[in-house]
């Protein structure tokens, strides 16, 4: 697939970003859009047909003064919309969830950027897990975390929270980093990419993507450049999205680099005025269209109404939870909130 859309032409792309709708305004209030904007009933008949949800997760992070704080969170929420209405047009509508973090969690060097405010991981992890369960409750158990900010160890932390926190449900949960899946597509033009530059943050590659995915939050006339600082010579680590193959995960250390408002108090780091909405189109190609084949996958592995085996991936039977796996309203029905284990 990927090695596809590489060699696919420009019109190629652009249509494939048609078929999903991109870009399209944010459809957080559009009714029927979201788990929370639709009628019971109709949450059910999409249930039938596909029971995977997305959870889109984004922060509230300075993006320099051309961008807005919300920046993360606009963008996973318009890749998840834009999935949404792919799959509604194939009569498989998958599911979205409202964002559980409009705040996120941030690597230490972001700490004292006025206008970025972090949370700390312990709140995010349990406020996942308990949104976890009230899907679970609802009947979506397929979980697909889409992450659109620099917190994915939180994510996993999260995930096998719930499955300690609730052994005996089976469930099946994926945590996706948008941009390192599509890593290849942020290449530089020394790589045959279209980047002058490495994605890091409020640069041209961030940029790029908020001129194709919110345009409407993008001030391309306030855009700077600022420099990337580091104290280790250039090779050791990745970068944000881990487009070159280095050793070292760019989150692998610690104090490599000055504080953000030491250095770039600005937030950004790097090129903001090379930004255009062309350079983001492949990427953001890419990661609709391997989204899209995630969920089919899942769908195809699970159908609607089934899960990994009960007795295969916990240490329960079938009989022991069979009561909570039933619809409300069905002969035997368990409430699953009387496993519910509240934070304290």
């Amino acid at each position: 697939m990927k090695a596809k859309l590489w060699d696919a032409s420009d019109k190629e792309i652009d249509r494939i970003l048609e078929d999903y709708g991109v870009p399209s305004p944010g459809e957080m209030e559009k009714p029927g859009s979201y788990i929370q904007m639709t009628h019971p009933r109709e949450q059910e008949e999409k249930l039938s047909k596909n029971d995977v949800v997305l959870i889109p997760l984004g922060s509230t992070e300075l993006h320099g003064p051309h961008g807005v704080s919300a920046q993360d969170t606009l963008q996973v929420t318009r890749l998840c919309e834009a999935v949404r209405r792919y799959t509604t047009k194939h009569d498989r509508e998958v599911n979205l969830a409202f964002p559980p973090w409009l705040y996120g969690n941030h690597p230490k060097h972001h700490v004292g950027m006025v206008g970025t405010i972090p949370i700390s991981q312990k709140v995010l992890e349990m406020q996942l897990v308990d949104v976890m369960f009230g899907l679970w409750t609802q009947g979506y158990r397929k979980f697909i975390f889409v992450n659109n900010h620099a917190q994915h160890w939180v994510i996993v932390s999260a995930m096998d929270l719930f499955s300690l926190r609730y052994p005996e449900l089976p469930f099946f949960a994926h945590a996706f980093d948008w941009c390192c899946t599509v890593a290849e597509f942020f290449r530089t033009r020394d790589r045959d990419g279209p980047f002058e530059d490495d994605f890091i943050h409020g640069d041209e590659t961030e940029t790029s993507l908020a001129l194709l995915l919110a345009p409407e939050t993008i001030d391309m006339s306030r855009a700077i450049d600022t420099k990337a600082r580091a104290y280790l010579p250039d090779g050791h680590y990745n970068r944000s999205a881990n487009q070159r193959t280095r050793p070292n995960f760019w989150y692998s250390v610690r104090n490599n680099v000055p504080l953000e408002v030491v250095a770039q108090p600005e937030g950004v780091v790097g090129r903001a005025t090379l930004a255009s909405a062309e350079k983001a189109k492949r990427p953001v190609a890419a990661a609709l269209q391997y989204l899209t084949l995630l969920v089919g996958d899942i769908l195809k592995t699970f159908p609607p109404g089934t899960l990994p085996p009960t007795e295969e991936v916990t240490l329960f039977g079938k009989q022991e939870i069979e009561g909570y796996m039933k619809k409300l309203g069905e002969r035997g029905y368990q409430n699953p909130y009387r496993l519910w284990q509240p934070f304290t």
